[in-house]
């Protein structure tokens, strides 16, 4: 027997409990989903999304009840009330959506850091990460990924715009890393890995800074890591990349190729803003199956989006295919926002799965949020993603093997047409619909 849970546009169901999936030794639909647990991929590390400023601030803005109904959304392990999330991510320093640049190095030429403070983080982020972690029972497994190093330490001289970071202070920056990371432990906020820079390749109007495939090489092979290793933290992830799929193989293809700076990395993160591009992180895996990768950010771009249905869809999709090509964890962006898709320091509006109504204390939740849902809660940390696969494309899925034992199904239909079909396991075949425009998970324990 398999649980059935479902959200669909027609009927306004979102993580609704259907009817239970019996099995029997007859093949009732000419569509199946075959699936093979004894066949298994890559472990997952989890799901989970970003804690910005912006999110953090909103947050603080809401009633204690609202707080708390948030965190228990996107936090409780129970997913009969949340997402479970266990893998997240932070920024070091600003980014756009923060309320202004700063860093946490600010006074020039301090190479020895003792101006270093994460005051700022202590108004909003680390209150907000560490209320998460009480309601998760456990700590999140937190990528710090910086949009920019201090301006000081730029060809610029400012934050925004691009520019590299200078020779002269790659060290200095490098040790950063090590005082972000130790500070955040101190608050109790363990960080489990950095990524060199949040999108290398973009020149943005917000916080951003610009390494060469071989600027990224050289900085992980002769500054972070070896300066992470020295001060205790070998353990720490370091994820190269950290931009669109489009770029993906060669940029890991330069780092990768040189062995002292490889034997540092973990694997390589990626975005989604630039097509899909899914068969070249297939690509990155079959090249390099030692290192993994991990999806670090993803959002529906140009404001809120409140109401439109495809924004789940897109959520759905990308996560199917990234998970099936060998991806090991995926994380969305902004926890939340504003009902604009604020705030942003330069006006960079984007949608999150939950937004608020400040004005009437209101989360409004996305279908997004939902879509998230039939993954992050019946697809657990240390999941094996098994053999799966169904004879229409039209009927996208994945399926995984829980560490309890339990399977997890999860079925997309984009279509405009309802879907008969069967899911096969073993000798067992278990009739199911899957309306229009919907999405379905089928939990068998």
């Amino acid at each position: 027997m398999f649980q059935s849970f479902v959200s669909a546009q027609s009927g306004a169901l979102s993580l609704c409990k259907q009817q239970a999936l019996q099995g029997g030794s007859t093949l009732a639909s000419a569509a199946s989903l075959y699936i093979n647990p004894a066949k298994s991929f890559q472990t997952l590390e989890g799901f989970g999304a970003a804690f910005t400023e912006a999110a953090a601030f909103t947050w603080r803005s809401l009633s204690l009840a609202r707080q708390a109904e948030l965190l228990r959304a996107y936090f409780d392990p129970n997913p009969e009330h949340g997402h479970g999330y266990t893998l997240c991510r932070v920024h070091m320093n600003s980014c756009d959506f923060a309320l202004g640049n700063y860093a946490h190095a600010d006074v020039p030429g301090d190479v020895d850091l003792h101006s270093f403070s994460i005051d700022r983080d202590r108004q909003a982020l680390l209150p907000m990460i560490q209320a998460a972690q009480a309601v998760a029972g456990r700590p999140l497994q937190l990528l710090a990924s910086p949009w920019s190093p201090p301006a000081w330490m730029k060809s610029n001289g400012q934050m925004n715009q691009g520019g590299h970071l200078l020779p002269q202070y790659r060290d200095a920056w490098a040790r950063c890393y090590v005082k972000f990371i130790e500070a955040y432990a101190a608050e109790g906020v363990p960080i489990w890995g950095v990524s060199v820079q949040n999108e290398p390749e973009a020149v943005q109007r917000w916080d951003s800074c610009i390494y060469t495939a071989e600027e990224e090489r050289d900085f992980v092979r002769d500054h972070l890591g070896p300066v992470l290793h020295a001060a205790g933290l070998g353990h720490i992830k370091i994820i190269v990349w950290d931009h669109n799929r489009d770029r993906l193989v060669e940029r890991a293809d330069v780092v990768y190729s040189d062995p002292e700076a490889a034997k540092y990395v973990w694997g390589a993160g990626f975005h989604w803003y630039c097509g899909d591009h899914f068969d070249h992180v297939q690509m990155v895996h079959d090249a390099w199956p030692d290192k993994q990768l991990l999806f670090t950010e993803g959002c529906q771009e140009g404001g809120p989006h409140t109401g439109e249905w495809e924004l789940g869809e897109r959520y759905a999709r990308s996560i199917i295919q990234d998970l099936n090509h060998w991806t090991v964890g995926w994380i969305d962006w902004n926890l939340l926002l504003d009902h604009t898709g604020g705030p942003n320091h330069v006006g960079n509006l984007c949608s999150a799965p939950v937004l608020a109504d400040v004005a009437i204390d209101a989360l409004l939740y996305q279908n997004s949020y939902a879509y998230l849902g039939h993954f992050s809660r019946f697809i657990r940390p240390g999941a094996r993603r098994i053999l799966c696969a169904a004879t229409l494309e039209a009927l996208e899925c994945c399926a995984f093997s829980n560490p309890d034992g339990s399977l997890a199904v999860v079925a997309l239909n984009r279509s405009g047409s309802a879907i008969d079909f069967a899911i096969r396991l073993g000798d067992a075949h278990y009739a199911a619909t899957l309306p229009a425009r919907a999405i379905a998970t089928y939990v068998k324990a």
